[in-house]
């Protein structure tokens, strides 16, 4: 079928899908000359008919399509969602909901962390995915047949992936697992970067307070900067010249212009008195008003064998529930529960805590052990009296 291109035929299509329980979605975008995506291409398919909408087309309104996605009763299945939300929200003002991620089904149902859709087509779909296309630039007209037909085979398979994916789910009982990570996607706040927080995307090393404020400050102006003019932060002005900007903190153009990466025009233009400007004021900031970086958890001395017993613990846990380490804890969390059973993190709550958690504390407690089996190649979880689990071991005989 030939793309969509007039809003009255777009606004037939969304109807025909309105009726349908689900629908899948992907899109085609440039981001490299822009700060916010640029959609070239969208692709949605019900369960029966699947069609590629042409957002570039001269006088199309994609209204249509923005109420489909809004629809509480037609459900969104993406892969790999968030830059596609990110798309969707920034044009239409809303998250499409509700959504389902086969990606992250897939790692609940022991595919692996983080599963390329080609993958899943591969082994759910059994289809084969031309890869010929994969870089082709999405904004040139007119597109090809091969274009038009590689960016539908990304919703067509996909509709077999989601529906074997859920059988799974329901086998299994893990349709609610999925719920936490539904309700970060369907969060318009995931998707946005507010300028006062871009410091932190340079994960700086240094602690110093006029360093993070000067950095606050710089990185602030720039992420309005690129927002503003649509570029992006990158071409505005790159990292490092960022953070030694804010390591010498230029007081004059002429100190200013001694920046790596600084040209003389940058330097002399509006941009120099932005930056100095920028300078000034996290020199000036308010001592309650200078960020503090994360603190570095330090482990208590002793507790790095601990760490290491739960990271294999954890694996063989989502081995043999086949699910997604990464899913489940990531090694901040298993440090933060070696070092405190009460820690705040989401392996110690709801389904995780269930697979993972509650073994966990049972291991560092000596509760459980880790012995292997007869075969001596796999590992298993041997229970331990309480008693048994207090005795402190006999000290070694000296040599």
């Amino acid at each position: 079928m030939p793309m969509i291109t007039d809003t009255a035929e777009l606004a037939r299509f969304c109807q025909r899908l309105a009726e349908a329980p689900f629908i899948t979605v992907d899109t085609e975008f440039m981001r490299e000359k822009t700060y916010y995506p640029q959609l070239c291409l969208v692709q949605l398919a019900g369960p029966d008919e699947a069609r590629a909408v042409d957002p570039l087309a001269p006088g199309i309104d994609l209204a249509p399509m923005f109420e489909l996605l809004a629809n509480p009763k037609v459900l969104k299945v993406f892969h790999a969602a968030r830059q596609d939300i990110e798309i969707f929200l920034n044009l239409a003002g809303a998250v499409p909901t509700p959504l389902f991620d086969t990606q992250i089904a897939a790692m609940v149902c022991g595919f692996g962390d983080s599963v390329g859709y080609e993958t899943l087509a591969t082994q759910l779909a059994k289809a084969r995915i031309d890869k010929t296309q994969r870089f082709t630039d999405w904004s040139l007209r007119p597109l090809t047949e091969k274009q038009v037909q590689y960016a539908l085979a990304d919703v067509t398979h996909l509709r077999v992936a989601y529906e074997k994916l859920v059988r799974k789910l329901e086998k299994n009982g893990r349709i609610e697992w999925l719920s936490e990570e539904m309700a970060e996607l369907a969060d318009p706040a995931t998707y946005r970067t507010v300028p006062d927080q871009a410091w932190r995307r340079l994960k700086p090393r240094s602690t110093s307070p006029k360093f993070l404020a000067v950095l606050k400050e710089l990185a602030a102006w720039r992420e309005r900067e690129a927002q503003e003019r649509d570029i992006p932060r990158q071409r505005m002005l790159r990292d490092e010249t960022l953070m030694e900007i804010a390591a010498h903190h230029p007081a004059t153009t002429d100190e200013l212009a001694r920046t790596r990466g600084m040209s003389k025009g940058m330097v002399e233009g509006k941009m120099g008195t932005a930056l100095l400007d920028a300078v000034k004021r996290g020199l000036a900031m308010p001592a309650e008003d200078i960020p503090r970086p994360p603190e570095r958890v330090e482990l208590p001395r002793g507790l790095a064998p601990v760490v290491e017993l739960l990271k294999v613990l954890l694996k063989m846990k989502c081995d043999a529930h086949d699910v997604a380490s990464k899913l489940v804890a990531n090694s901040a969390d298993i440090e933060a529960i070696a070092a405190d059973d009460n820690a705040d993190v989401a392996a110690l709550h709801g389904w995780r805590r269930e697979l993972f958690g509650e073994d966990a504390l049972k291991l560092k407690h000596g509760r459980l052990g880790l012995g292997f089996c007869t075969d001596g190649r796999r590992l298993r979880l041997v229970p331990m009296e309480p008693e048994e689990a207090a005795t402190p071991p006999e000290p070694a005989e000296a040599l």
